[in-house]
């Protein structure tokens, strides 16, 4: 397990089950070329880690913001928490060099890689929790996410972007964004939508997206930073 020597080292987790780490970093593709290693893919793991994820997040927004609304603290969570944000957390910590992955997969550095890393975050979270115990799973959430939330709430990246574009647009140009599909490219199971963001008939910002409303609200916060309201 000396592949995994500096991830320890850099995250400061010695784990007793070292099998259990290579499990969290082990894509369930890699295990259809490699089927005699006996090696298990980290799915489980993520399950678990999701869970142990939420419960310290909202734990610590709950104690952090005591004069909060619930419905505040439930988008700075879906925020701090989603796809976009714990693999920008993952990539700091280096952990796409420690990736066990399929060489199909391996070459790909799109959007599927960013959800191959968000995941491989929870399943590291799910292995120390199993390893080493909550509170040293809530300490590595802490350290290498936490400090994103409050640029979440300064840019007000926790609102939805759709929503607040038109809360804008309506303020400073009077104006309700409309949406319309630029392009839509790749198979049927794979396909990917670019998307532009009008208001009235000029073209504001455009988002690309797996889904139609992914497209949007990365159009949405293109807008934002165009008009320079984020």
């Amino acid at each position: 397990m000396e592949q995994f020597e500096k991830f320890e080292e850099a995250v400061g987790i010695t784990f007793n089950d070292k099998e259990l780490l290579k499990k969290a970093f082990t894509h369930r593709s890699y295990l259809n070329e490699n089927t005699g290693e006996g090696v298990q893919h980290n799915e489980r793991l993520e399950f678990l880690g999701d869970a142990v994820l939420e419960l310290v997040v909202t734990s610590y927004l709950y104690k952090t913001y005591p004069d909060n609304p619930e419905g505040d603290l439930t988008a700075y969570r879906s925020s701090l928490v989603n796809t976009i944000s714990i693999s920008e957390a993952a990539t700091i910590l280096n952990m796409n060099g420690y990736l066990l992955l399929s060489k199909g997969e391996a070459k790909d550095t799109g959007k599927a890689r960013q959800y191959i890393l968000a995941n491989a975050y929870e399943a590291i979270i799910g292995a120390i929790y199993l390893d080493q115990g909550y509170d040293v799973a809530e300490k590595f959430i802490a350290l290498s996410l936490f400090d994103k939330l409050q640029g979440i709430i300064d840019k007000k990246l926790y609102k939805d972007a759709k929503s607040y574009v038109q809360e804008l647009a309506q303020e400073h140009v009077n104006v309700t964004p409309t949406y319309e599909v630029l392009n839509e490219s790749g198979p049927d199971h794979d396909r990917n939508f670019e998307v532009g963001v009008y208001f009235g008939k000029d073209l504001i910002a455009q988002g690309k997206g797996k889904a139609k409303q992914e497209a949007e609200q990365n159009a949405a916060r293109a807008a934002l930073d165009v008009k320079d309201w984020s």
